[in-house]
């Protein structure tokens, strides 16, 4: 068996796709009629997002909304790389239970996501 995607819900699948392939420079895979937008990895690997109407953001880290699924990514600086996300509208909350190991951060959909030192 092997996994060839993760999709994510969200009222805005178009801008949720933007949001992550700024985050990432993934290249923008499938796009159908503003329903779902995929990234694709050179390993093939696709980050897809679909459009679900009345989606609820998950309430991190509070569990009145679970946090449904959450992403990890890898990168050289912790520092370097908060930057960029946060301009492109990633919030990082207060609660950051990774110490120097790794950071969350808040996707414009309310998903948590995290980053990991590589």
């Amino acid at each position: 068996m092997t996994l060839t995607a993760v999709t994510l819900d969200y009222a805005d699948p178009l801008a949720l796709a933007a949001f992550y392939q700024r985050a990432t420079g993934l290249r923008l895979a499938d796009r159908s009629d503003g329903d779902f937008a995929g990234l694709v990895h050179e390993n093939g690997l696709v980050i897809g997002f679909q459009r679900v109407d009345g989606h609820r953001p998950p309430r991190w880290p509070e569990q009145t909304v679970p946090q449904q699924v959450h992403l990890d990514f890898a990168v050289d600086d912790l520092d370097r790389a908060e930057a960029p996300l946060v301009e492109s509208g990633a919030v990082k909350p207060e609660s950051q239970p990774g110490g120097d190991r790794w950071r969350v951060f808040i996707d414009p959909a309310g998903h948590p996501f995290c980053l990991t030192r590589r």
